[in-house]
């Protein structure tokens, strides 16, 4: 069985690596001129079943090293003003487990074959039910299952499922990252908390290894290559409405927000990186109706794009991942056909898929009051 992932994300490439473990061949097409040409290197807190699902799509060897390049989240999530006085708190405390997106990423491409500078033109079923991914600066590729894991603009959606689009929720937010350094201890409390502004909120989370990722690999599996980066802090503000300009920088457009509010805040995004300080915007994608059932499929934000606020993106693509991975190793048992298996998957899929997004949305007035959810 040939499988081609259309999407170098987390989601694409634990389900590439869940199926080479298994001997089935999968081949990642990625539309970006180079696997790092994006910046791609922000925390993220795995709650207990998505991290099982990944740990479940990678090889047992690794194991040891993910163990030791990640870290145990646990946050009071408080609501601290400008000057981190605690002035209420946001809910239950959260925990999970910890891990840097471009450190993970580089584990996850080892070994795989991902074609870069692929973008998707189009696809065609053929007679033999088998599909041919057409790409703008490659030749066809012919699978016996296509999965579109290529995010809230998916291409192989807009084909698959055309009426299914993004909605943008009219929230902007700027994130960056900044060398976690003795400077920056006095707002341990701050992680993971909420720092509410005029009109604006600042999330803060810390990034800290176990041991160096570059190094836990060369001791652990020198066939993995990883990132060498220390500890650092992950910040992001959601912006009042307009708050970024054409003119300012995102760090600029961030501090021109926090006049008065206490420096070791206003360090924090003096500091950072430059290059790794980008403006995003919020969108989502729901579930919409089943599409004809076939050998095309669609995996994490291609389907399922959920608001950050919800915690839970990253989650449910590994999630994904693992259960595809799952019902595709039934089909190369011949425990079952490619088309049930698929329609399983994605009965499933889309169940849940809809309460993530539904769910991520309900905590996004907490930080967004002017969120457009309708």
């Amino acid at each position: 069985m040939r499988v081609a992932v259309v999407g170098a994300g987390l989601g694409g490439l634990a389900l590439a690596q869940g199926l080479r473990g298994t001997g089935i061949e999968a081949a990642v097409f990625e539309r970006d001129p180079g696997i790092v040409a994006r910046f791609q290197g922000y925390r993220l807190v795995l709650n207990p079943n998505g991290f099982a699902a990944l740990r479940a799509c990678l090889p047992t060897r690794w194991h040891p090293l993910l163990n030791e390049i990640v870290m145990d989240a646990s946050a009071e999530q408080l609501i601290l003003d400008p000057q981190l006085n605690e002035i209420g708190r946001l809910g239950a405390s959260r925990t999970g487990i910890v891990v840097d997106r471009q450190v993970l990423r580089h584990l996850l491409l080892t070994g795989l074959t991902v074609h870069t500078d692929a973008a998707l033109t189009g696809y065609d079923v053929l007679a033999d039910g088998e599909v041919r991914a057409r790409f703008a600066r490659r030749d066809p590729a012919t699978a016996d299952l296509l999965v579109g894991a290529d995010g809230v603009n998916s291409a192989v959606r807009g084909v698959l499922s055309p009426q299914t689009t993004p909605t943008d929720t009219g929230v902007r937010f700027v994130i960056g990252r900044t060398p976690l350094t003795d400077e920056f201890a006095v707002l341990s409390k701050a992680y993971g908390s909420k720092i509410a502004g005029d009109d604006v909120s600042l999330l803060l989370g810390a990034m800290r290894f176990r041991t160096p990722p570059k190094q836990a690999a060369e001791e652990l599996a020198p066939e993995v290559t990883l990132p060498d980066i220390g500890d650092y802090v992950r910040w992001a503000m959601i912006l009042p409405p307009d708050g970024a300009t054409a003119d300012l920088t995102a760090q600029e457009s961030v501090l021109s927000t926090m006049r008065g509010w206490h420096p070791q805040l206003r360090a924090l995004i003096e500091q950072a990186d430059p290059d790794n300080s980008t403006l995003l915007s919020i969108r989502v994608v729901q579930p919409g109706p089943r599409w004809a059932p076939g050998p095309v499929t669609l995996l994490g934000d291609a389907i399922h794009a959920t608001s950050p606020t919800g915690g839970n993106g990253a989650n449910t693509a590994l999630r994904d991942a693992d259960l595809l991975r799952r019902c595709l190793i039934e089909v190369d048992e011949g425990r079952r056909n490619l088309l049930g298996a698929v329609d399983d998957y994605e009965r499933q899929m889309l169940d849940y898929g809809a309460e993530a997004v539904r769910s991520s949305l309900e905590k996004l007035p907490v930080f967004a009051p002017e969120a457009k959810l309708s």
